[in-house]
């Protein structure tokens, strides 16, 4: 029973993983590769193998069928815009719109006409892959094993992660563009100068002017941990919250075949976990588009 729980766990947490692999490679069914090619890894030794250039299949369909479906819901809500009594949907669109402009207006100090969009961009896209979720950890996974079984591939290598926001490929991705927004806009809104300044002059700042550059080293190492430290605080934040969370919907998911009694308790538990999991998938979206106002108002004050 341990076995199969642990297959059952490293099975969910495993990528549909698209990589090469070198001639001569014994792959986890015994057949050896004549020569180099790319293929779908058939299980987590082999994604592992593949190195950084493999390419997650799932996170990267999940997020882009994401992206596409907020574009169209959005577009979709302009068109059909009234000035009249609004419908649900127009209604539900023009709060989170209200919301998210006061939002920015509040904790941006700057004037940047992109902030705004990038705000509801990012609240929308992690909100709605943080919500994949709260659907339940095998109806998916599942589905796909019947399309591989149905193309003739053996339906235990159909490895399908339906929360992007668990990859910490998709985290990091998302706060390395926003640590590069705050770079672009550190340097044009300052110049070299200023920025340099910025990362060498704080936060020891002495008028004599051998003492301060004797504090330069320091002031730099100081600010440029500080700086760095941003993003990947950023990504790991948003990462491990949410990997925690599935984490626990799959280990509840073992109690169902277990019996009855076991069942109707994972019933309960499944329940309760996904209507305080509501409250920090939100949550989650919303710090993670904090701090990205936060972080840009800070590149755009011009000391």
């Amino acid at each position: 029973m341990a076995g199969d729980s642990t297959s059952y766990i490293k099975h969910h947490l495993t990528n549909l993983t698209y990589g090469e692999l070198p001639s001569g490679y014994e792959r986890a069914d015994g057949t050896v590769m004549s020569e180099a090619s790319w293929t779908l890894a058939q299980d987590g030794a082999e994604a592992a193998d593949m190195g950084f250039m493999a390419v997650h299949l799932d996170t990267l369909g999940w997020s882009i069928a994401i992206g596409f479906l907020i574009m169209f819901l959005f577009r979709r809500a302009a068109k059909n815009a009234t000035t009249g009594v609004p419908s649900g949907f127009q209604n539900f669109v023009e709060i989170l719109v209200e919301f998210i402009d006061n939002t920015v207006k509040e904790s941006f100090h700057g004037r940047n006409p992109l902030i705004a969009p990038l705000a509801l961009t990012i609240f929308t896209w992690v909100f709605m892959m943080n919500a994949m979720d709260l659907i339940p950890v095998d109806v998916i996974p599942a589905l796909f094993g019947l399309v591989f079984e149905a193309a003739g591939q053996d339906p235990h290598h159909a490895y399908m992660k339906v929360v992007a926001s668990t990859d910490p490929n998709i985290t990091m991705g998302m706060s390395l563009t926003v640590f590069a927004m705050m770079i672009f806009y550190s340097i044009k809104v300052k110049g070299i100068g200023g920025f340099v300044g910025e990362l060498t002059l704080h936060p020891f700042n002495v008028k004599n002017p051998v003492v301060q550059a004797l504090f330069i080293p320091v002031n730099f190492f100081l600010e440029i941990v500080g700086l760095v430290a941003k993003p990947i605080s950023l990504a790991l934040r948003l990462f491990g919250n949410m990997y925690a969370g599935e984490m626990i919907f799959i280990l509840i998911a073992l109690m169902f075949p277990v019996g009855l009694l076991m069942a109707s308790l994972a019933g309960v538990l499944q329940l309760g976990w996904a209507i305080f999991h509501i409250l920090v998938i939100t949550l989650q979206a919303f710090i993670f588009m904090m701090l990205t106002i936060v972080y840009l108002s800070m590149a755009h004050e011009d000391h």
